[in-house]
């Protein structure tokens, strides 16, 4: 559908989740309205209904026909399908994977829509840009007249110590145009056509592929962790409350000081245990508050088994002798908020009281970052024609 310079975008959200890509169109300050947005996840339909209002479309994607699509009279479609068919860890089975269907089945009716999108985007793990499933995108988009400019990149290059790279396609249908065109169908590993004519030397637009060195340089451009962390106003103590109230069979029972205003928690709640640390200490990966880095959590990052997420020490400091330390460093996993808060979620961000604890983690290990995702969004809704 064609838009009016007046009028607002309007946009389909796919697999909206908590809604994130919702608050990065929202940050990035688009003038748009999303008019439905979809996912078959009833928890996550939860937490997105308690923060926009508006409780996403939760039928199976796969049964919506062209004829659907155009009766929404939307010009933009985000989508963020399931990464678990292009994970390292999970069976790789890309298109072949019942999760990957309902995707290439919506970029499918596109041909078929009366009025095409403008616009796309599409977000992610790194892995999905050499499958199958991004060739057959790459191909449909082709077919119904869509350049495209593609990106893997962290928040790591946006001021954010975490870690977490990903893919992002961005589509636009000619004759709209992109404001670099120099970068039409490339795959980018910067940021720096977000921003236009930039220093080359500016260690922010360093590329992910690029030596150590420069990726060191890229650290010190970064916020530290202790941005990001919860503190009590009374004892300068991890602060476990993430502006809701959490449900007693989570995280425990709450506590209110009404004489110095600040609230407690079960802290054993966040606490590593001591057998996850005999058993996994050597792989896990430890950072304090001064850090600049932390690895991505992922959805299974509670309790937490080799790879799902870093762990925050709140004790000593750090010590040369990791091994025998390890039990005096007070590891703890980082809280939901604080999780939310690498995800750059705002502050306005909660989750309704009957989100478990290990929901939560992991709806956040399914989020985006956006950070990273808003500047994309600027630069994709910039200069269309």
């Amino acid at each position: 559908m064609e838009k009016g310079s007046e009028q607002p975008w309007r946009v389909l959200e796919f697999y909206s989740g908590i809604g994130g890509m919702r608050y990065s169109l929202m940050k990035a300050g688009v003038n748009a309205n999303v008019v439905e947005a979809f996912d078959i996840n009833d928890t996550a339909n939860d937490v997105y209904q308690h923060n926009f209002g508006h409780r996403p479309y939760q039928g199976n994607i796969q049964s919506l026909t062209a004829a659907d699509l155009d009766r929404y009279g939307a010009n933009v479609w985000l989508l963020s399908p399931p990464c678990q068919p292009y994970t390292r860890q999970g069976l790789q089975k890309q298109s072949g994977d019942a999760r990957a269907f309902s995707f290439l089945q919506i970029l499918e009716l596109i041909p078929h829509t009366s009025q095409p999108p403008i616009m796309l985007f599409v977000e992610n793990v790194v892995g999905f840009e050499t499958s199958d499933t991004h060739g057959k995108m790459i191909e449909i988009l082709r077919r119904s007249d869509f350049v495209t400019q593609e990106f893997i990149l962290s928040p790591l290059q946006f001021g954010v110590p975490y870690s977490r790279p990903r893919y992002f396609c961005l589509a636009k249908r000619k004759p709209s145009t992109f404001h670099s065109q120099l970068f039409n169908n490339q795959l980018l590993w910067s940021p720096k056509p977000l921003f236009g004519h930039t220093n080359a030397d500016d260690k922010v637009f360093c590329e992910l592929d690029e030596p150590q060195g420069s990726l060191d340089k890229l650290l010190e451009s970064c916020e530290p962790i202790e941005s990001f962390i919860e503190f009590k106003n009374c004892r300068d103590q991890p602060n476990f409350v993430d502006n809701t109230t959490v449900s007693t069979d989570t995280i425990g029972v709450l506590e209110k000081d009404e004489e110095n205003g600040c609230c407690t928690s079960t802290l054993d709640q966040y606490s590593v245990p001591s057998s996850l640390i005999e058993r996994w200490g050597s792989a896990m990966d430890i950072v304090y508050p001064d850090s600049k880095r932390c690895c991505c959590f992922t959805k299974s990052y509670y309790r937490y088994v080799k790879g799902t997420g870093s762990l925050l020490a709140t004790g000593q400091p750090k010590i040369k002798d990791k091994a025998s330390s390890l039990k005096e460093q007070s590891l703890r996993y980082f809280t939901p908020r604080e999780v939310a808060n690498l995800h750059s979620l705002p502050e306005s961000f909660q989750f309704p009281q009957q989100i478990s604890l290990r929901q939560r983690y992991a709806l956040l290990g399914n989020s985006l970052s956006i950070s990273v995702v808003a500047p994309l969004l600027q630069y994709l809704f910039a200069e269309s024609s």
